[in-house]
């Protein structure tokens, strides 16, 4: 199973709005005969590409999953008529599919069948994995990841706004990678303005399904000559704003291929609540945040960041440069966001840590 979230996580990023899942079928004998992970844009299915790696020896065999087989048709036929065709014996899965189209329906099919059926090996780190996946579903809301690159003392830029780079080659491309596993990017309009990116990964090799690009923009402040308005053609780019703007600041951005996403406004600006909800809509369900200070305070305050990446460089700014979040505000230490740490790691001179949003 550990081997089939290997495989799994070679999706995060590519897959959506399916989930990333991986499958190994081991033969009577122990023998590995088939590994399979969902392609790029969702399909084939993981389960689909095992099979056609064992062949005729996934006769009898036992599949490990890491999610549940569908049994519904879609663009595809469903996983469990494939697994039962080719003569799996037993089938492993470490968690049932929350989607109300299976939701353990995949289990009752295998079952009719005569396949033997287990559930719940590494559940915790399989829902973990699909965390995007399960929010989405549950809460009409893709899971959020915020992503900081500041100094010892919290700060992302100088006083003149200068910040390239705070942090080193090693941190960027672990940045980079993050880019790769998320389904979508979002900034603020104050970070195109400022730094104008691209927000497209660049590892070597690229990624298969490059990740939408959105820009929070109540003031329809986005320039169309920016790198992301410019290469709408090419990635998707939409910029969430509230409505009521004229047609005549909205057509260049439309014609240059950027979708306009219209959305009621909230008490500090833009409502983020509705725009991850427009966002899992449609099909979005990991979302990495890389905005500046006004993304990180805006998601802070309405309570939507599950994750945080903090890339902290040795190096300290003082109290006049930017911080990584404006004012929240809180009006006691008890409210304030609070977060566990789950990983820390140096990546040359700098430091990553990971942490996850505390539960209640």
């Amino acid at each position: 199973m550990r081997a089939a979230l290997a495989l799994a996580a070679r999706g995060l990023g590519n897959t959506w709005p399916n989930p990333a899942v991986g499958c190994v079928i081991v033969a009577a004998d122990g023998q590995v005969v088939g590994r399979g992970w969902t392609q790029p844009g969702g399909r084939p299915h993981a389960e689909t590409e095992a099979l056609k790696r064992a062949g005729a020896r996934a006769r009898g065999a036992t599949a490990y999953v890491t999610l549940e087989p569908c049994c519904h048709w879609g663009r595809t036929p469903p996983c469990t008529d494939a697994l039962i065709a080719a003569g799996i014996f037993r089938i492993v899965v470490a968690l049932r599919d929350p989607d109300p189209r299976v939701d353990g329906e995949g289990f009752s099919r295998l079952r009719a069948a005569g396949v033997v059926v287990e559930e719940g090996l590494l559940a915790e780190e399989a829902a973990r994995q699909n965390a995007g996946f399960i929010k989405r579903l549950r809460q009409g809301l893709p899971l959020v990841t915020l992503k900081l690159a500041t100094t010892l003392d919290g700060r992302i830029a100088t006083a003149t706004k200068e910040s390239r780079w705070i942090t080193g080659p090693e941190a960027r491309r672990a940045a980079h990678g993050l880019r790769a596993r998320h389904d979508a990017i979002l900034v603020g309009s104050g970070t195109v303005l400022d730094d104008d990116p691209d927000l497209t990964c660049r590892l070597p090799g690229g990624v298969p399904v490059p990740a939408p690009r959105i820009v929070a923009d109540a003031r329809l402040r986005i320039p169309p000559t920016a790198k992301l308005v410019r290469t709408a053609r090419d990635i998707p780019t939409l910029v969430a704003t509230i409505p009521g703007h004229p047609e005549a600041a909205l057509a260049p951005l439309r014609e240059a291929g950027v979708e306009i996403l219209e959305v009621p406004p909230g008490p500090e600006g833009l409502a983020m609540q509705g725009i991850l909800a427009a966002l899992a809509q449609r099909g979005i369900t990991r979302l990495l945040a890389e905005g500046g200070a006004g993304i990180a305070a805006s998601l802070l305050r309405e309570g939507l960041v599950d994750r945080l990446a903090w890339f902290h460089a040795p190096m300290v700014i003082g109290g006049d440069g930017i911080p990584a979040s404006y004012p929240l505000p809180l009006p006691e230490l008890a409210k304030a966001p609070k977060f566990r740490r789950v990983a820390v790691r140096a990546l040359g001179a700098d430091m990553l840590t990971e942490f996850e949003r505390e539960a209640g």
